[in-house]
């Protein structure tokens, strides 16, 4: 299977730079930045205190540099963001891109939502990408000691193994364990934040159409793995079924299941078989918010469907007889 190519979607792509403190954000940023000489890019960096420092630390060349010190973006200064955002789109509608460094303690799931959430941004603007920069020295120590750096992982749609040189356990080891707490996303090793700005932006993460270029092949019916990383709590959930699904069914068991769970439910990804429906139904979430569409034709290929669960608590066998409940030849429940 090949990826799609480009879509005709026009509006501002924003780019989230996410990872752990130390990582690797800031030395990636000024990479990314003396690259994009000759275009229009907002910088918006996100302090954690009121006395900015990694402003200092970023060169803008001829980018327009924003620091929001309020606080952590996951929870303070989301209304700033909003607002941030907001006047850069009116004031400069015709930007190539914005690029959202995260403090090394964010939680990047409220800027994803925001994309969501906030019509006048969703409007003209579109997330492109969530990048996490991973500290390849200190990665194992940090998934032990908390859940930061897992949830970053997790919600990432692009890894970049940072610092790999200086490992000190192999590196295969450590994709293991990111793997562990996000089996979609791709890892880039590098040293030194050394990786091309055409490998990370403009890159398309969250569409649609990517869901399925991006979930692996399943072949058992009814097959779930159930991968747990015993430090993060971390893990994922994998079902699948050959029999086509009931579309209203699906809708009404995935909104109830996120709407009690969603705070547990860190991503949710899947390819649906709708019953009387010859196109793909592709699905994908973040915590709570649920978004989905009809994106290609099943043509000769195979119609299983196919959902992936990633968070904390998951529950596997109420996962699975929830969803099973969903096919079309399913008993309805009183």
């Amino acid at each position: 299977m090949t990826a799609p190519g480009d879509s005709t979607d026009t509006r501002i792509p924003v780019t989230v730079l996410t990872g752990y403190l130390g990582a690797g954000k800031t030395t990636l940023l000024n990479r990314l930045l003396s690259e994009l000489v000759g275009k229009s890019y907002a910088v918006i960096v996100n302090e954690f205190g009121d006395i900015g420092i990694d402003g200092d630390l970023i060169d803008p060349g001829e980018e327009e540099l924003i620091e929001l010190s309020s606080g952590c973006i996951c929870c303070v200064v989301r209304g700033d963001l909003i607002r941030t955002l907001r006047n850069l789109l009116r004031e400069r509608p015709n930007l190539d891109g914005i690029i959202i460094e995260t403090t090394g303690l964010a939680n990047p799931s409220p800027v994803i939502q925001t994309m969501v959430i906030d019509q006048v941004i969703g409007v003209q603007c579109r997330l492109d990408s969530v990048l996490c920069v991973v500290d390849a020295v200190n990665i194992a120590e940090q998934l032990r000691h908390g859940k930061d750096a897992a949830d970053q992982i997790a919600f990432s749609d692009h890894l970049v193994l940072n610092k790999v040189d200086d490992a000190r356990v192999p590196l295969a080891e450590i994709e293991v364990l990111l793997r562990g707490n996000n089996p979609f996303a791709p890892v880039t090793r590098v040293n030194r934040a050394d990786v091309a700005a055409t490998d990370i932006l403009d890159r398309r993460g969250f569409e649609l159409e990517r869901v399925e270029y991006r979930l692996e092949p399943i072949e058992d019916d009814h097959d779930h793995d159930h991968n747990h990383i015993d430090a993060t709590g971390i893990a994922n959930v994998s079902l699948s079924s050959f029999e086509a699904m009931d579309g209203d069914r699906l809708e009404e068991w995935l909104k109830d299941l996120l709407g009690r769970f969603g705070t547990d439910i860190l991503r949710t990804k899947g390819i649906v078989s709708v019953a009387g429906e010859d196109r793909k139904l592709v699905l994908q979430a973040v915590n709570m918010m649920l978004e989905g569409d009809f994106v290609g034709d099943w043509g000769d290929d195979t119609r299983v469907s196919r959902l992936v669960f990633i968070g904390r608590n998951l529950n596997r066998d109420m996962l699975e007889t929830g969803f099973l409940l969903c096919r079309k030849t399913a008993p309805e429940l009183a």
